[in-house]
């Protein structure tokens, strides 16, 4: 990594002012760093990355947080958090962040660090703004969690666990989320394909379907519920209030018994169907099997390379207007 010649910190002075120097103000600027609260000192290359040293602005702010008593300086410590992309580069952020001892010899509390809950979540490895990005990326732009990773120069666990968190916040303080909701999907998928201790990495996922019904719009997400189980369902199910159970009048659902069991037995007034894509899955795989079957009964082996069945085996699969001339006549 290039590094820049440090900046001079005096003990006497933690926090910046906002005073600063015309290539801090343009440097700010374009960053946008004073709304995250603090200022740039200096930068850096790092490979791809782009690292910007940074100073926390002066908010006066350096009373105890515990009794509000007067402080003294100790030591300044850095904090590093990744920030929005620039240029189509990773940027880090390294703040330095002054850490005070209380006077009050009575208090608990002997050292804390300066607030920076303006700049970042706390324990968090970005900034506000790069948790809102990810959730922008993925749901307004409906890029990967892969892509968005690249982005950032971060690991696909880490943006994954920022995804998470912030849905289950959206979910949490959503207490209308669940209104009008008479349409219920249930799936499983494969969120984590690194298998650990305990887990399958399948999630349960919840969606409403009452807007597709109606015509008025698209699915909505409710809820991911950790497992591909009868009682992941049925726990959900019942954490919900009787006036949402009541409402719900159909529940879609793949072929798992387990999902069936659940609904059935929190909402037994409700109609379980299956979801049309595992209806058509379903047939597919039976034309499959019938397939084969007539293909061992016919040439006494699998289908190979030039056995009419086995030349046949996607078109007999796809929809008759997505045909092409040649196709049909493989299959005359």
């Amino acid at each position: 990594m290039q590094v820049p010649t440090p900046c001079v910190y005096l003990p006497g002075s933690p926090v910046s002012e906002i005073t600063s120097s015309s290539a801090a103000v343009v440097a700010d600027t374009i960053v946008r760093t004073v709304e995250l609260g603090v200022t740039i000192t200096d930068a850096a290359l790092d490979g791809e990355a782009m690292v910007v040293f940074c100073n926390l602005l002066d908010d006066g702010q350096r009373g105890c947080p515990d009794c509000g008593a007067d402080t003294r300086y100790r030591d300044t410590v850095i904090r590093r958090v990744t920030d929005v992309p620039v240029v189509g580069h990773p940027l880090r952020l390294h703040v330095r962040v002054p850490r005070y001892r209380c006077v009050n010899t009575s208090c608990d509390r002997e050292v804390f660090a300066h607030n920076t809950d303006r700049l970042a979540r706390r324990g968090a490895p970005t900034t506000r703004r790069c948790a809102r990005y990810i959730c922008r990326r993925l749901m307004i732009d409906r890029a990967t969690v892969a892509a968005v990773a690249r982005e950032l120069g971060l690991s696909w666990d880490t943006v994954n666990s920022i995804a998470m968190d912030a849905t289950a916040m959206i979910v949490a303080t959503d207490t209308t989320g669940l209104d009008g909701v008479r349409v219920l999907g249930v799936d499983e998928h494969r969120w984590s394909h690194t298998r650990r201790r305990g887990e399958d990495g399948y999630v349960t996922v919840i969606i409403d379907l009452t807007p597709v019904l109606d015509g008025t719009g698209r699915a909505r997400l409710l809820d991911l519920v950790l497992g591909h189980s009868a009682a992941a369902l049925k726990t959900w199910l019942a954490e919900q209030s009787s006036a949402f159970r009541d409402q719900v009048e159909i529940v879609a659902m793949d072929g798992f018994s387990g999902y069936k069991n659940a609904a059935t037995d929190q909402l037994p007034e409700a109609t379980p169907v299956m979801d049309p894509f595992h209806v058509v899955a379903l047939a597919g795989d039976k034309l499959d099997l019938c397939r084969q079957r007539i293909q061992q009964q016919t040439w006494g082996h699998r289908g190979r390379t030039g056995d009419p069945l086995y030349g046949v085996r996607r078109i007999l699969r796809t929809r008759l207007p997505l045909l092409s001339a040649p196709e049909f006549g493989h299959l005359a």
